[in-house]
């Protein structure tokens, strides 16, 4: 862009925003319907987060519990915890639950329903004919959809070929009603013609009950079996396919095996396939880097869904706990400078990775406009999406600025979409919501719309710094584990399990005070895995050598006992760096010797 060009982009930007405001009806859902006791009732868990968590997590357990007794426990339970920060009414009924009676019944029969209707705002039905009617509404409201089957990780190929006889069933099923239904051009055609009206988005994690990126190529073989058949069933149906993205640690493994699929001599002239980018992590820009260079090899577009990423208390968690690098951005105006930068990269280079974005934040679908106008982007070409039961009136104002409209339908049972529910509820009550901004807390048009880099150096609040990571008084932290996700750790281990295979059938005798004792006794360590590989041999002692060691040990006491303890524990830290740097050398000892994985042999090493 030229010099002056940032200020036309923002002044376009503004005017888009504007006008978008001008269309925007924030005066919420009519008075005692259903959708205005469900604002009502997230109202009520807005005012303290700490009440939100505790009530999220008992929406989280309701459909395990299959009694009145244990509903009212656990509503108990964890309304206890913050029994001090709820209304006065609200503590009175706490002490007085209901547990048993025709009273207990009724209290697990109301809180089942609310939780089910609830779910049934976000979750369009529980099975292909439930869904094949919302998105019917859907069409009749000028909006395309994208059809998500609930459900993520699972932990047996049982459910993994239940989940790949879902999405099939689910693209064919669609397929025959809503192909034959009569055409919109606004949400059918880009300005080459028309594109696929039947939209799935696949959880890869659902296809592989082993799903791991520790193990990459045998993870993409896997998957590949169970997605290919998709693939193949869409591209025969005319169905668009797009990968979600989960959490980080699938992230490489995601792309990895997108990138291979979209490589394939099959699949390598189809268009209709598309993949989720998070825009709140910070190799967001590496990542689309990568993607662009490999789609340009390809010589055939793919979408992009940008998105903020929906896992970010999951991964600051998941951080903090294994004291790795954070690997989102920890300030909210930090995923929305990145989305608008990743907006103008995509809308740059939309002929090969197709804009599709994904957000409920009215500065961002206005600098995505301005983008589009900027870059002279066919409107067709590039779309927005929002995700079912929420923003209705945002859906609104796209569809009639002439825009396609996708919105993201999950269906599914309520257990396996419990997850997601919660997810939609923090997203829906978060205190850096926008939703909750403009339509609950009605905020100024003129703070939602300013430029987020702008918005953090005006904020305190927008540009304070992130609370510390949890740590020891003293500094002390202990080795984090290894995250084997990450493909320099994977390297480096699979470079020391061939070193170390190197050094196998050795004969490594006994150490007594610092000299080499073979005793003429020898006993072999056998792998595991693999009996008949010995890893080495080892001396055995016998009485006279174990009564040598006790005496050794004795005499060098006194010296040890009298070294000052800062010198001893300079002595223990130089002994930790070496194991630091030859922390894979011994995981892959533990390996061999022990028979234990990767994740436990590196955690033993370090102990």
């Amino acid at each position: 862009m030229s010099k002056e060009s940032p200020a036309r982009l923002e002044a376009l930007t503004q005017a888009y925003g504007r006008d978008f405001f001008a269309r925007l009806d924030r005066s919420g859902p009519p008075l005692f319907t259903p959708a205005w006791f469900d604002d009502q009732i997230m109202g009520l868990t807005m005012a303290d987060e700490a009440v939100k968590v505790q009530l999220f997590r008992f929406i989280d357990a309701l459909p395990l519990l299959k009694t009145p007794e244990s509903v009212a426990r656990h509503l108990r339970e964890y309304l206890t915890i913050v029994r001090d920060r709820l209304p006065g009414w609200a503590g009175w009924f706490l002490r007085r639950l209901p547990e048993r009676g025709w009273a207990g019944r009724l209290l697990a029969w109301l809180a089942n329903i609310n939780a089910r209707r609830m779910a049934r705002r976000f979750i369009a039905g529980s099975n292909v004919a439930e869904a094949l009617s919302a998105v019917e509404r859907l069409r009749r409201r000028t909006m395309a959809f994208t059809i998500d089957l609930l459900g993520e990780a699972v932990i047996t190929e049982s459910e993994s070929d239940h989940y790949q006889r879902q999405y099939l069933e689910l693209v064919q099923g669609l397929a025959q009603d809503v192909n034959r239904w009569p055409a919109i051009d606004q949400i059918d055609r880009d300005s080459k013609g028309t594109i696929p009206r039947v939209n799935v988005s696949v959880k890869l994690s659902s296809l592989y009950s082993q799903f791991d990126p520790i193990d990459p190529e045998g993870t993409t073989h896997a998957v590949l079996k169970r997605l290919r058949p998709i693939l193949r069933l869409a591209r025969d149906s005319h169905a668009f396919v797009n990968l979600d993205m989960e959490q980080y640690a699938y992230k490489d493994l995601t792309l990895h095996i997108f990138r291979r699929v979209i490589l394939d001599p099959e699949f390598r002239d189809w268009p209709d396939i598309g993949i989720a980018i998070q825009a709140y992590l910070r190799d967001c820009e590496k990542d689309l880097l990568e993607l662009l260079s490999v789609v340009r090899r390809r010589g055939t577009p793919v979408w992009i869904r940008l998105v903020k990423g929906a896992y970010w208390d999951y991964e600051n968690a998941i951080a903090d706990q294994m004291d790795w690098p954070i690997p989102v951005f920890t300030r909210k105006w930090e995923s929305d400078a990145q989305f608008e930068r990743m907006t103008r990269f995509l809308m740059q280079n939309y002929r090969e990775l197709r804009p599709a974005f994904g957000s409920h934040n009215v500065r961002s679908l206005a600098h995505a406009l301005a983008c589009a106008d900027f870059y002279d982007v066919p409107p067709g070409d590039y779309e927005f999406q929002m995700l079912y039961g929420m923003a209705d009136p945002m859906k609104k104002v796209i569809v009639d600025m002439g825009h396609r409209l996708r919105v993201y339908t999950p269906y599914g049972q309520l257990l396996p979409g419990m997850a997601y529910l919660v997810r939609r509820l923090l997203e829906n009550t978060s205190n850096d919501s926008f939703l909750r901004a403009s339509f609950t807390e009605l905020r100024p048009e003129e703070e939602l719309l300013m430029n987020p880099t702008l918005a953090a150096q005006l904020s305190p609040r927008a540009n304070s710094t992130p609370p510390a990571r949890r740590d020891s008084s003293d500094g002390f932290r202990n080795e984090p584990h290894t995250d084997f996700s990450r493909d320099e750790a994977r390297s480096a281990m699979t470079a020391a399990l061939r070193a170390v295979a190197g050094q196998f059938d050795r004969s490594y005798p006994l150490v007594i005070d610092g000299k080499a004792v073979e005793t003429g006794e020898w006993m072999a360590s056998h792998d595991p895995s693999q009996h008949r590989r010995t890893v080495g041999r080892f001396a055995l002692a016998r009485n006279a050598d174990a009564e040598a060691a006790v005496a050794a040990a004795h005499r060098a006491f006194p010296m040890w006992r009298d070294t000052p303890a800062r010198d001893r524990a300079e002595l223990l830290l130089r002994a930790a760096k070496i194991m630091r740097r030859r922390r894979f050398e011994l995981t892959a000892w533990e390996v061999y010797e022990c028979g234990k994985q990767w994740r436990e042999a590196t955690a033993l090493s370090l102990i």
